[in-house]
């Protein structure tokens, strides 16, 4: 099945009032005909696609192969724009979907029906890496030399270390003036890649690494690129491998530049179209409350997908407002610090052929969830305890039952943001204090350091008072 041929895949335009094409061979970051996003398509009906998601169990025989091992191109019939030998690995996907105890009690949800796929495994410690591996071979097929991100943090540790690994380009990453968690920014110094710190927020970034991208011919690693987004797809076959190949009813998403939800409407698109599953579920995607965008456009607004033509003016309108207002992102969840996400029309598509939902939750929430996920041996980023913590508010309402088979995705591993782990844990020091200015005063399930004299006294007393 791997033979099959990549002028089998194009580019087209989301907007079918406009319907443009373009060839894989081409660098767009938009529909040069009407401004929209760009999907990769395929000519499904020309070519072999398993009968069955069972087959890809078979490519475990195989793992000493690295495409067989990669859990992206272990999926490469789902995304064939690339033939084998133009496809990139680092090794990307080896995840974990498993059930955690702490965090059913702490939902409601039963212990047997709520899993968590553990992105933070990947070789950079986040879910990126899956799209990076798709990105990456399109930027090998089309003879790219430099690359460039705007980053929160998880997109330049992925991109510089993909750049690393392969020695394929040279990344350019372009950050907010202290809106990177430390933890990320190390990454991306250490992969060496040449960072710039815009005196701004990420939507600044954002907007400036696309200026820059156009005028200098750069290659654009952010989830605007589609091939990028194709990688993404592929956490969502691994949830699907992880439960025996069985639909769940949820799948609850943290919502930033809202690549990952697109990512996943799409992939569940195609395999209702495919004949591969009967249903998709329902997709939720999480707001931290104080970078809220798609949950004031979707909740507030109404603003739906309607078959491609949403109200682009009344987005427009928003983000004027927003402006207006000065409103910029604030959450300590600095993956999803972002107030303008360049996925938005995609993510409204998503939510439309999901019936899907969107809400918020406030950094407390999501650091409380975020402990308890600990609680049961996964450390992820405080962006990723926003699943958990949206979960929690969906049971509450009735949204979700106890019965109910859902999985929540947590993007990225513990370490990727320890000060927000030590200022919730350690109630002092500066830590807690930027806690405090976000708006976390109470840590329920704080775990803070006992100071204890340097004797064996005073050892054994600390530790009679703590089992007593």
């Amino acid at each position: 099945m791997e033979s099959q041929m990549s002028d089998l895949a194009f580019q087209k335009c989301i907007n079918t009032a406009c319907g443009a094409s373009y060839g894989i061979e081409e660098v767009h970051h938009r529909c040069p005909a009407c401004g929209e996003l760009l999907d990769v398509a395929y000519e499904w009906d020309r070519l072999e696609v398993p009968g069955a998601l069972s087959y890809f169990e078979s490519k475990w025989e195989r793992r000493a192969e690295p495409l067989c091992f990669s859990g992206v191109w272990r999926f490469g019939e789902l995304l064939p724009f690339a033939l084998p030998e133009t496809r990139v690995t680092i090794g990307e996907g080896q995840t974990l979907l498993r059930r955690c105890r702490p965090a059913a009690e702490f939902t409601g949800m039963k212990p047997e029906r709520l899993f968590l796929e553990y992105e933070g495994m990947n070789p950079s410690g986040s879910f990126k890496d899956n799209g990076m591996a798709g990105a990456f071979t399109h930027a090998k097929m089309v003879g790219a030399a430099v690359a460039a991100c705007a980053s929160t943090g998880n997109t330049s540790a992925s991109m510089a270390a993909f750049a690393s690994a392969t020695g394929a380009l040279t990344p350019v990453i372009f950050v907010g003036g202290g809106k990177i968690a430390l933890g990320k920014l190390s990454q991306a110094l250490d992969f060496g890649g040449r960072t710039f710190e815009i005196k701004g927020d990420f939507d600044d970034a954002m907007a400036r690494v696309q200026e820059v991208s156009v005028e200098r011919g750069i290659y654009l690693m952010n989830s605007l690129n589609p091939f990028r987004l194709e990688g993404q797809k592929c956490i969502m076959y691994r949830i699907l491998e992880g439960l025996r190949w069985q639909v769940p009813d949820w799948i609850i998403v943290p919502g930033g530049n809202l690549g990952n939800s697109s990512s996943f409407g799409k992939a569940f698109m195609e395999l209702v179209e495919l004949g591969l599953i009967d249903r998709a579920p329902r997709i939720c995607i999480v707001n931290a409350a104080g970078a809220d965008t798609l949950d004031r456009i979707v909740n507030d607004e109404k603003l739906a997908w309607n078959g491609s033509q949403y109200d682009r003016e009344r987005v427009k309108s928003f983000y004027e407002q927003m402006d207006a207002e000065g409103r910029s992102a604030h959450t300590l969840a600095s993956a999803i610090e972002i107030n303008r996400p360049v996925n938005l029309s995609k993510a409204l598509r998503a939510i439309d052929v999901t019936d899907g939902k969107v809400l918020k939750v406030t950094d407390e929430e999501i650091l409380d969830a975020k402990a308890v996920i600990a609680r049961g041996g996964l450390g992820c980023e405080p962006a990723s305890a926003a699943t958990v913590a949206g979960l929690k508010k969906l049971v509450e309402s009735q949204t979700v039952s106890p019965d109910d088979l859902v999985a929540c995705v947590l993007t990225g591993h513990q370490l990727k943001d320890p000060n927000a782990t030590v200022g919730y844990h350690s109630g002092k020091g500066p830590d807690r204090e930027k806690l405090a200015k976000y708006g976390v005063e109470k840590t329920w399930y704080a775990n803070a350091p006992v100071p204890v004299e340097n004797s064996l006294e005073a050892i054994l007393e600390a530790l009679e008072k703590m089992e007593g």
